[in-house]
């Protein structure tokens, strides 16, 4: 069953509410262990979890907790991708709890500003989302300046390349991705979105800083 629109926004408000600032990692592992594991991520993810590809995720700086759900995910088969299905089907839990200890710990990417035709609707809807059409702000979940919630898991988005972003988002749309779970809520808020809020939205967050 879909969550109300009315019950979306007061979610998205407690979580705001309550995001505080992390001093230590909510994920029991070890940076110097993930270190060791990382070269067959580094290939693609980039040596400094920054990778060179926009259609694949810059993981440096992202929360360990998202990290280790999204290992578990493609582990699992709750998330599928052709090339990390197959690698995270190699990793033990000490391996992905080390893995997401290690990247979270590296400097958060820096990218580009986001494309100057589309900042006015991508910061509208990021930070004011748009009631009509059932998409709540983006920044009660993801925060003011895109660093995530890494007590709920909702992950960092400032600095992730746009295109990775865009895809991410029409997944939810049309329900390849599912990693939102039985709130559905990532899924029906990108359904409401069309084309051109997605490239907005997408391109806004790339220059997050």
């Amino acid at each position: 069953m879909k969550m109300k629109l009315s019950h979306l926004f007061v979610i998205a408000s407690l979580v705001l509410v309550g995001t505080t600032i992390q001093a230590e990692s909510l994920v029991d592992g070890t940076a110097d262990a993930g270190k060791q594991r990382a070269l067959t991520c580094t290939a693609c993810h980039g040596p400094e979890g920054n990778s060179s590809n926009p259609m694949w995720p810059n993981i440096a700086g992202q929360s360990a907790s998202y990290i280790l759900t999204q290992l578990q995910a493609f582990k699992d088969g709750s998330r599928s991708d052709s090339l990390m299905s197959s690698q995270a089907m190699m990793l033990s839990d000490a391996d992905m709890a080390n893995l997401a200890v290690y990247f979270e710990s590296l400097p958060a990417a820096v990218q580009s500003v986001a494309d100057e035709g589309l900042i006015g609707r991508g910061e509208a809807l990021y930070r004011g989302g748009n009631k009509e059409a059932k998409v709540p702000a983006c920044l009660a979940c993801h925060g003011p300046s895109g660093r995530g919630n890494p007590a709920a898991k909702y992950p960092a988005l400032k600095g992730q390349h746009a295109m990775y972003t865009a895809k991410q988002l029409n997944d939810y749309a049309n329900s390849t991705r599912t990693t939102d779970g039985k709130t559905h809520m990532m899924r029906d808020i990108a359904e409401n979105l069309d084309k051109d809020d997605i490239a907005a939205l997408s391109s806004y967050v790339q220059g997050l800083k």
